[in-house]
Formats: C-alpha cells, sequence, structure tokens
C-alpha cells in the first residue's frame, strides 16, 4: 500500500513544484520546454515560476490543461502570457525537430535490419517522409504564425491573414506515426525484441506528446490569439 496522495483539482502557484512532477511526470517535458530546470526543493509552483522569469498564469495554463483536459474559461491572458506560450511552444519545436525525432530514428535503425530487409528501407522511408511532414508544419508556424503573433503583441495585424487560417490548416500531425507502430506491431517480422519493443515504447510516447502539443495549440493558443486579433482591431 502506498502512503501517495494524488493531486484532486486544478494546480495552484501555491502547490509544491516537486508534488506536481512526482505526481504527472510527464510535466518533466513541460518544465523543460519552459526553460526551468530541476533542483528547485520544496518551492512553489510561484516560486519556481518567478525564479526562472515565467509567467505563472500560463505555466498552470498548460498544466491544467494537460492533466485535466479542461480549459480555465475563466482566465485573462495578457501580452506576457502570449509571449511565454510562444517561447513555450517554439521550445517544443526545437524538441521535437532536434532531439527526440532524431533519437527514434537511430533507434529504429538500430532495432530493424536496414541493410538486408527491403521492408525495413521502406519502414525508414516512411518514417523520414513523416519528419518532412513534421518539419513543413513546424515551420509554418516559426515563418508564419509565430510572426503574425508578434506583430499582434505590438499593435499591428498585417494583411489579411488570421488566426482561423492557422486552425483550417492545422493538421493531425501524430497520425502517421500511429500508423507506422502499427505497421511495426502487426507486420514486422521477430527480431531483436528488446530493441523493437524499446523504439516502439518510444513511438507510443512520442505520438502522445504530439498530441498534448496540438492540444495546447488549438485550446490554449488559438483562443488566446483570437481574442488578441479582437483587442488589436478595437484599437
Amino acid at each position: 500500500m502506498t502512503d501517495k496522495i494524488y493531486k484532486l483539482g486544478k494546480y495552484t502557484p501555491a502547490d509544491s513544484m516537486s508534488d506536481l512532477i512526482c505526481n504527472n511526470y510527464t510535466m518533466l517535458l513541460v518544465l523543460s520546454r519552459f526553460g526551468i530546470s530541476l533542483g528547485f526543493g520544496e518551492k512553489t509552483i510561484q516560486e519556481v515560476c518567478n525564479q526562472n522569469g515565467v509567467d505563472e498564469k500560463t505555466f498552470l495554463a498548460v498544466v491544467n490543461l494537460l492533466i485535466s483536459n479542461e480549459r480555465d474559461e475563466t482566465s485573462v491572458f495578457g501580452h506576457d502570457s502570449i509571449q511565454c506560450l510562444l517561447d513555450y511552444l517554439h521550445n517544443s519545436h526545437s524538441y521535437f525537430l532536434d532531439f527526440r525525432l532524431p533519437s527514434i530514428r537511430h533507434k529504429l535503425i538500430s532495432a530493424i535490419d536496414t541493410k538486408h530487409d527491403n521492408a525495413a528501407k521502406a519502414i525508414i522511408r516512411f518514417y523520414d517522409q513523416y519528419v518532412d511532414q513534421v518539419h513543413t508544419h513546424m515551420e509554418y508556424e516559426e515563418t508564419t504564425v509565430f510572426p503574425y503573433v508578434r506583430s499582434l503583441l505590438s499593435g499591428v495585424k498585417r494583411g489579411d491573414y488570421n488566426i482561423r487560417v492557422f486552425c483550417r490548416q492545422h493538421d493531425n500531425i501524430e497520425s502517421k506515426l500511429s500508423e507506422l507502430k502499427n505497421i511495426l506491431i502487426k507486420y514486422y517480422p521477430p527480431g531483436n525484441v528488446d530493441e523493437l519493443n524499446s523504439v516502439l515504447f518510444d513511438i507510443f510516447a512520442c505520438a502522445s506528446d504530439l498530441a498534448s502539443h496540438n492540444f495546447i495549440e488549438d485550446n490554449l493558443f488559438v483562443p488566446m490569439i483570437s481574442q488578441l486579433e479582437l483587442n488589436v482591431k478595437k484599437q
């Protein structure tokens, strides 16, 4: 029997940051994307955010949305919150493109026989095509969406572009990764079971992480920018 007590309800600024992480280990990824390092002792969420120059309201909005799947409709987010979320999303892109996806490719090559197995070569091609798709998706956000938002933050709305255009083009980038894991599970012949299971675990985790990333964009980022557009229009 464990004496661990899990949090009921949403996290607040007064809650312990270590309790948040111990009860929800996937929030480690959220920490790193906000630029928060470990080693915060018994400090509260508010204290850790202040120490790291992170807007606590934005941090809690992301954390509670991912844990509860519910957005706090009563929260009002200002320019600091939007800039903080932009930094979070940019860091998320760097994590996927520079670390997570290359790491999975390396493990995938190690787990399957790409030298002599045509099926294995086809799997790697499939994966590389998927990574290209993710690059295109995230590059669009970096070169089009984020500069547009920064111009809004400066009080300028450029051209006819609006955040709803982003919504219409926002594809489900984790779906093809789900196809890959199904191919490996259902059709790839027996081999190094431990290595293959390890890379499958990473693929499952990455697909879930990408889905969470999209969820944050759709349910937090887009509503915040829609409100910002209205505010700029009224000026």
